[in-house]
């Protein structure tokens, strides 16, 4: 009775994410375009003002270069939107989490590096598999580390934890950065709202919403000078 409830909430739920899907399908591509025209028209004008030296272009050239910085900017919060807005279309399969883990780390080790970032795996064994899209499971490693990183940035400690609990295989993504008080941490999955200059404050809550659709849940344990943790808790297949 329990499969076949969270099977048809499933269903409502993806149905309800293709709508929203489409919506912003239509909205980005709306966007885009005169979005796209505007940065080649700056392009060329700036292009144009290239072999002046006058101060009069050199002003020009800096409000322009100012301008294409900002039609990136919106490009890339289009983006994360649309990757928010998609979510919902899930391909799951029976996979060990511990095998997207650990490829997702030899992924991004090149970029700890550089970071100045250690990490430190603790993988349990015999992990019972979850039925999740493995794609989308590497984007919300992704967005969590991500996350880590920016709060890190002299380099830090980022532990990745799994184990089972209660018949459910848990994941804990822990950071030894300077932590979040409450106010903040009730805010954290919220559209929109990020503690970042120029931050879609989309990451987190594409997190959240990936983790729902596979019928799990996230929390996130933090405080000032402690560092975060955040768990998420997937059924086991």
């Amino acid at each position: 009775m329990a499969s076949f409830l969270e099977d048809e909430e499933r269903q409502r739920l993806q149905a309800q994410y293709s709508e929203i899907a489409t919506l912003a399908g239509g909205l980005a591509h709306e966007i885009k375009n005169p979005l796209s025209t505007i940065s080649l028209n700056l392009e060329l004008l700036e292009e144009d003002l290239r072999d002046d030296e006058s101060p009069q272009s050199r002003r020009a050239q800096n409000k322009i270069h100012t301008v294409r910085r900002e039609c990136r900017h919106l490009e890339e919060i289009l983006n994360a939107f649309l990757q928010f807005a998609r979510v919902g279309e899930l391909e799951t399969s029976p996979a060990d989490l511990n095998d997207i883990v650990r490829d997702f780390i030899e992924f991004y080790q090149p970029q700890a590096n550089d970071h100045g970032m250690e990490i430190s795996p603790h993988l349990a064994s015999n992990l019972p598999a979850v039925a999740v899209d493995s794609s989308l499971m590497r984007q919300v490693l992704m967005n969590l580390v991500l996350n880590a990183q920016q709060a890190m940035p002299e380099g830090g400690l980022l532990e990745f934890q799994t184990y089972e609990k209660d018949g459910r295989v848990q994941l804990n993504v822990i950071d030894n950065g300077p932590g979040m008080d409450e106010k903040v941490r009730a805010k954290l999955f919220q559209v929109f709202f990020s503690t970042k200059p120029g931050g879609s404050g989309l990451g987190l809550p594409t997190v959240r919403k990936i983790v729902e659709t596979h019928n799990g849940s996230i929390q996130c344990e933090s405080e000032p000078g402690r560092g975060t943790r955040f768990t998420i808790s997937l059924p086991a297949s």
